[in-house]
């Protein structure tokens, strides 16, 4: 076996990878001997390190499954065999060894690959992800596609323990479990949160188990005693026993999987055989892999959370004064802070997250008050209706959720929620576009789903103080209320830390002009007070999407002949839909130009270039103004 480095630092130049140079394409790593393949593995996790240190990017995951994916397009014919890779975070090492190595270093910008797997981006990414648990049902319909069309492909989800906690998960495994098709799942067990029991004795079960001889025995026997029905019911039963003493569980044997596993996922030959074996097994087949996050580099094995993703390595300048200024909190850490200030008044007050609790801030109130946070696990359909019945029986349920996810729980929203008017707080964290995750990602929707559900309270800050004004806002708002705000850090306004709220629907008018009112919602205020200067037109922080404070409107409509509306929002339903649609019930004939995200999937690449290709940056929203102007 090639011997397996652990590396303590990112490398800086490109490292010598002469094997992993010849790889275009998996066809060429077929060519490659058992020796080979492990020298390879060591180069391919090397050019990751590199690679992610000159991007920036998810780390750890990728660098857990380097064996793993080496394997699968050794053993499949892909992409002919078709892989689908559960969200996608793992998939670095997959984009190199399909024919993108060389573009790796520039992944998540705008020129370079995207940050998940993208079906317009390779043949060899089969499914396009980037939100979680849809492995499964996706690889299930291409499995079905293959015998309806008569192909003889294989297809196989590569899902992560963290990923098999959403219900979607199961239901798409309890259909395949059903219907028998030719589907082999691999569950990357990284976390050991099902089993960790891995060794010789498992490593020498799955070989057994995945062996032609040990299936045609097993296969055999059922045919032999298929006539003979209290026969066979106690063979099935007999190994399910013995299977169950040696395995972690017969959950998956229930849900009509063939369970292979655990096995040690680094192990590169025996990942070899043991694919290999399960490529000749028919039906539904479950694979259990046990790997490591980070494996390889010391610090991401040491700490897989903090080392989930990095920023790009910059170079650092002699003489560099490492005494920086201190740094602005982000819109998670003022929602993060509230939480923990508001608890501390109000015992009624509980957290709720599907797995996010580093990136929604959860942190301090886990700490502080562990009896009444829950994580639920990605699970956000259960995260808000679990809410919704702790809302019922006069709790305070604060659900922390990303934007982008929050689109999987909407029936929940709209059923379990609003309909019954309950007293539930969404702090909706990665709001408008997030930079460098891409379309999957961005929250692009959010004002246009929620603000046609009746009942819903909508808030949307403009700097820090303005989103912890609004958290409190929300909070005693007697319904359901949200606050969105976006990824990163505001202009940098000072918090007051006293828990105080705003009169619902009312704006502030931040700018007095003539001629032109901008009407901004949310983060993008400060671009609109530099277009206010230099146009000399009124601009106002709205605050509310919902309700809108019309009082303001209407105080607008008899002084200006253009309203502005500006949001990080899709136009189509968004706020300035709600100010065109208030004019046009009141008869009020006054120019409107609405402003924010296209009606297209804005790509990945730096937040502020991806503004300024929207026309959202200063320079943009002034000649969208001139333009208008030149024109009435």
């Amino acid at each position: 076996m090639y011997d397996l480095h652990t590396f303590n630092d990112i490398p800086t130049e490109r490292p010598s990878t002469p094997l992993l140079d010849k790889i275009e394409s998996p066809h060429q790593l077929r060519l490659l001997s058992a020796e080979q393949m492990e020298k390879l593995c060591y180069e391919l996790r090397h050019f990751l390190l590199y690679s992610v240190g000159q991007s920036g990017g998810h780390f750890g995951a990728g660098l857990g499954v380097v064996e793993l994916t080496a394997a699968l397009h050794y053993v499949f014919n892909t992409p002919e065999d078709r892989i689908v890779w559960d969200v996608g975070h793992q998939a670095y090492p997959h984009k190199i060894l399909t024919g993108r190595r060389d573009a790796m270093p520039r992944i998540r910008q705008q020129d370079g690959p995207a940050a998940f797997p993208t079906r317009s981006e390779s043949e060899y990414d089969t499914f396009g992800v980037g939100h979680s648990s849809t492995s499964i049902s996706a690889a299930l319909g291409m499995a079905l596609a293959a015998k309806h069309k008569g192909e003889n492909r294989r297809a196989i989800a590569v899902i992560g323990d963290g990923a098999l906690t959403a219900g979607m998960a199961f239901e798409a495994l309890a259909h395949a479990g059903d219907i028998y098709p030719n589907l082999l799942v691999i569950l990357n067990d990284n976390d050991m949160s099902i089993s960790n029991n891995v060794g010789g004795l498992k490593n020498h079960l799955a070989q057994i188990l995945s062996s032609k001889a040990y299936n045609q025995v097993r296969d055999g026997s059922k045919r032999v005693l298929s006539g003979t029905p209290s026969l066979r019911e106690f063979a099935r039963k007999t190994e399910e026993h013995v299977k169950g003493l040696m395995a972690p569980s017969t959950l998956f044997e229930e849900l009509g999987f063939n369970y292979i596993g655990p096995i040690d996922g680094h192990d590169l030959p025996l990942l070899i055989q043991t694919l290999d074996n399960m490529n000749h097994m028919s039906g539904p087949q479950f694979l259990h892999v046990v790997t490591k996050k980070g494996r390889g580099f010391a610090p991401a094995e040491y700490d897989p959370i903090g080392y989930h993703a990095i920023n790009k390595i910059e170079a650092k300048q002699a003489n560099q004064n490492i005494a920086t200024a201190k740094k602005k909190p982000s819109y998670s850490n003022i929602f993060g802070q509230w939480i923990c200030d508001a608890a501390k008044a109000d015992q009624r007050i509980i957290g709720i997250t599907p797995a996010m609790k580093e990136g929604s801030d959860l942190v301090s109130f886990a700490e502080q008050f562990p009896e009444r946070y829950y994580d639920v696990a990605i699970a956000e359909q259960h995260a808000v209706t679990l809410a919704a019945g702790m809302a019922c029986e006069g709790l305070k349920p604060v659900v922390a959720i990303y934007s982008t996810f929050l689109q999987r729980a909407y029936d929940q929203l709209v059923h379990d929620v609003a309909v019954q008017n309950l007293d539930v707080t969404f702090a909706v964290d990665r709001a408008g576009l997030v930079g460098a995750d891409g379309a999957t990602h961005a929250g692009a929707f959010d004002l246009s789903f929620m603000r046609c559900i009746p009942n819903m309270l909508i808030m949307a800050p403009s700097n820090e103080q303005e989103c912890r004004l609004m958290l409190q806002t929300g909070l005693e708002f007697e319904g359901p209320a949200a606050i969105r705000y976006p990824r990163g850090t505001g202009p940098g306004i000072e918090i007051i830390k006293a828990l105080e709220s705003l009169e619902i629907g009312k704006a502030r008018q931040v700018k007095t002009g003539h001629r032109v009112a901008i009407l901004s919602f949310g983060a993008l205020l400060e671009r609109a007070k530099e277009v206010g200067d230099k146009l000399n037109a009124s601009v106002i922080d709205m605050r509310f999407v919902k309700p809108l404070d019309e009082d303001m409107i209407l105080s607008l409509c008899k002084d200006h002949e253009l309203l502005v509306t500006l949001e990080e929002n899709v136009i189509a339903g968004g706020a300035g839909a709600g100010v065109s649609e208030f004019l046009s019930r009141n008869g009020i004939n006054t120019q409107t130009l609405h402003l924010g995200l296209p009606d297209e999937f804005v790509d990945h690449g730096k937040p502020e270039d991806l503004l300024a290709q929207c026309g959202l940056d200063a320079k943009g929203i002034e000649e969208s103004i001139k333009q208008k102007l030149d024109a009435l």
